[in-house]
């Protein structure tokens, strides 16, 4: 039994009204479970699956309870017109504080809701500004993160209702209030990257096909495969929770590689069918070498994107599963349901005529050896080395920012001052101590009542006490469980959760002051709390470095020197795409850290990049860069098998893709800069990112280094050891153009 794209394609057309009601039924279903599933397969929570010393304690401190860990919130009610001494001030509090204490237990965990009048705490100065016109209600939420989530809108609502309603500033500030608006912002950022992306791609299709039909087939076929994953991700999701960047990804993914696949088999049937072969027969033909090409590009992003996956950490995992799906889907919908769509269309695709453009398209012959992709290859390739040596040049240029790459955390100061989480925090930062909601944690495990352990507590605290930089403040008393074994102390420490300070004052307990304190101890001491987790994550993110790379290089390496039957193809591919991404982090650097785009009035200046960016985009961008490469090499292999001639060969290649990689890439790079056009930092810098290196792959590298590279090495490009002749042979392309459909099958289940 055999399996070709090419009898695929045929097996699609032959029954279009069969594969199209498939695809239907299978959009319903999407839909539905989108409807129904999505917003719970989504958390804002970040989660470990390995156990790292934050983790650990987060399981301690669970272990001491009894029950998962929740969010630390809290209500802020202030005025300029009134002190916390003055009636009216503390008739505000006692409403506010009783509308969300009436929410219950099951929102509210009982006994955590206090204010500054109810509390029998003995000192209330940590309630209460400086000026005494601020006071604080803090509240532990009841359940777990989830639960969190999905209860701290409800006193949102009410926090909001009386900020609006009364002279008084009434604000709601902490762990999942911050997330959730994170999540909200992350929301209109979609949002807007999708109604920039899809018109700016349709625009694009317009011009590279020249006819309306045959620009709105990608866009639909590219929509459907994103509806889809995004059904599968919400099935996922029920099993291990999503985090909400997967709609983002999903989308800007699907609608790159969608809009990518459908585009370079359309043309492809266009340019079979202008040869005067029937329709059939010409998406058998397209089936046979653009499907081929589109089935092991998709193969080759999905490998580089399974580096995400090596990453224990919950973002990477879902990210990763999200563009794994979309890709998954893009190419199936791009061997199935768009020879199904062409069959019915058939000659349709060139009706609505664009004016101008169509008639420039006819003129554009891939085999006449004229034209602008033919003129700019043979410039290159005249002088080989120095283009070589330009190209290599310009990129190391753009790298060289990156020797002051900063790693961080984008925190809750990167959003907006109008949102009130922001507003919230600001206050706390500044009149009291943010520490208190997101404080460090240091959990003891072992006997607490030991003279060891009792000792090393007065010696820690002693030292935070005498911290030169002041940045603890008062420990909290230990909370025991039953049998004294575990205890938890938290420890304030004031500004983001996010930012070096707070970082380094948590590194200072770990590295100096714990060790130090309870080196006499047999007991186990850890440091947890939400930067000791981002600290981790951080490290987490650096230690990836180690798995990943290695791992996509060598399963690029392999599947390229199968489909290409060579060794120096993936080399050169390997080698060039580092390059690329190398440029495309100097320039993050640059442009971010450096401070050009906020002058330049592009994007918001931020000392660090997040420390999810490189991993993410080295594994996104190695997928994506290997698609143009498939695409190009493939056609240009295509013409050295029928020629020998390895110039006019990078020529052909070179003109037969030139307007399609290059439309491709704008749609691309429309959709990645249309969602750095966010508030997130985050999104502002992937998306800046990905579309920075696409650019620079389908100019620098695909018009530049491969021509030149290639025209260098000549025949060599097609190297392949004797002593590794035996590997099967999965090249793209199928050197006779006439082939039966049976010949170059890849064998089912191999």
């Amino acid at each position: 039994m055999t399996l070709s794209t090419r009898s695929i394609s045929r097996s699609s057309a032959e029954r279009p009204k069969t594969t199209i009601a498939i695809w239907i039924a299978t959009l319903v279903l999407a839909v539905v479970l989108v409807g129904t599933l999505l917003e719970s397969a989504l958390t804002t929570e970040f989660v470990f699956t390995n156990t790292p010393e934050s983790q650990r304690g987060v399981d301690l401190i669970e272990e001491l309870r009894g029950q998962p860990i929740s969010t630390n919130e809290v209500v802020i009610v202030g005025s300029d017109m009134f002190t916390v001494d003055d009636p009216e001030f503390q008739a505000e509090v006692e409403a506010v504080w009783g509308e969300v204490a009436a929410l219950g237990d099951e929102i509210i965990r009982s006994g955590s809701f206090t204010n500054f009048y109810r509390t029998d705490i003995p000192d209330t100065s940590g309630l209460v500004s400086a000026d005494r016109r601020t006071t604080i209600m803090p509240f532990t939420t009841a359940g777990d993160f989830v639960d969190a989530t999905d209860n701290v809108p409800l006193v949102l609502k009410i926090v909001e209702a009386r900020n609006a309603a009364s002279d008084f500033t009434v604000l709601l500030t902490g762990q999942a209030t911050i997330g959730n608006a994170f999540e909200e912002v992350g929301q209109e950022d979609f949002l807007r990257g999708e109604s920039i992306g899809v018109p700016v791609a349709l625009i694009i299709l317009l011009i590279v096909f020249g006819t309306v039909v045959a620009a709105f087939v990608p866009i639909v076929v590219a929509i459907i495969s994103i509806i889809i994953a995004m059904g599968i991700a919400a099935l996922v999701g029920q099993v291990f929770a999503l985090s909400f960047f997967v709609q983002n990804i999903i989308f800007m993914v699907g609608l790159a590689v969608g809009v990518d696949y459908s585009l370079f088999i359309v043309d492809r049937y266009r340019e079979e069918r202008s040869k005067g072969y029937a329709t059939q027969d010409a998406i058998e033909r397209a089936g046979d070498t653009a499907s081929r090409a589109v089935l092991f590009s998709g193969i080759t992003v999905v490998l580089a994107l399974f580096g995400m996956l090596l990453i224990p950490f919950n973002v990477f995992i879902g990210l990763g599963i999200g563009a794994i799906v979309v890709v998954v889907a893009s190419v199936v919908a791009a061997l199935t349901l768009l020879p199904a769509v062409i069959s019915i269309l058939g000659d349709k695709l060139e009706r609505l005529k664009v004016p101008g453009i169509s008639r420039a398209q006819k003129n554009d012959n891939e085999g006449s050896g004229s034209g602008f992709w033919d003129s700019a290859s043979h410039m290159v390739m005249r002088q080989p080395l120095v283009s070589l040596i330009v190209g290599v040049g310009l990129l190391l240029a753009a790298a060289y920012p990156l020797l002051d790459l900063h790693l961080g955390f984008a925190g809750i100061t990167t959003l907006s001052q109008d949102i009130q989480a922001r507003q919230g925090f600001d206050i706390l930062d500044g009149e009291f101590s943010d520490g208190a909601t997101s404080p460090a944690q240091i959990v003891i495990a072992g006997d607490y009542d030991s003279t060891a352990v009792q000792a090393g507590i007065v010696a820690v605290t002693v030292a935070m006490a005498s911290d030169p930089l002041g940045s603890y403040g008062q420990p909290s008393p230990a909370e025991l469980n039953a049998s004294r074994s575990i205890a938890l102390i938290n420890i304030p420490i004031s500004g983001d959760t996010a930012e070096k300070p707070t970082q380094d004052a948590v590194n200072r307990l770990r590295d100096t002051y714990i060790p130090a304190a309870f080196a006499g101890s047999d007991a186990e001491i850890v440091v947890t709390g939400e930067t000791a987790f981002n600290m981790d994550f951080f490290q987490a993110a650096k230690d990836g470095i180690l798995v990943v790379f290695p791992f996509v290089l060598g399963m690029s390496f392999i599947l390229l020197m199968l489909v290409f039957r060579s060794i120096i193809v993936p080399i050169k591919a390997i080698l060039l795409n580092l390059l690329s991404v190398a440029a495309t982090y100097g320039l993050l650097v640059l442009m971010f850290q450096k401070g050009v785009g906020a002058d330049l009035g592009l994007f918001a200046e931020f000392d660090i990049i997040e420390a999810w960016i490189p991993l993410f985009l080295f594994t996104i961008l190695f997928g994506l860069s290997m698609d143009y490469h498939v695409f190009l090499l493939s056609r240009i292999r295509e013409r050295f098998d029928q020629t020998g001639d390895n110039t006019e060969s990078v020529a052909f290649g070179v003109r037969a893709t030139g307007r399609l990689i290059t439309g491709a890439a704008l749609i691309m790079v429309s959709v990645f800069w249309g969602f750095a056009a966010g508030d997130l930092i985050g999104l502002q810098q992937m998306g800046f990112g990905l579309g920075t290196a696409i650019l620079i792959d389908a100019t620098i590298v695909r018009m530049v280094l491969v021509p030149a590279s290639m025209k260098l090495l000549g025949k060599w490009n097609w190297y392949l050891p004797s002593f590794l002749m035996w590997l099967p042979d999965l090249r793209v392309e199928s050197g006779d153009s006439d082939m039966s459909a049976s010949e170059g099958t890849i064998p089912a289940g191999d």
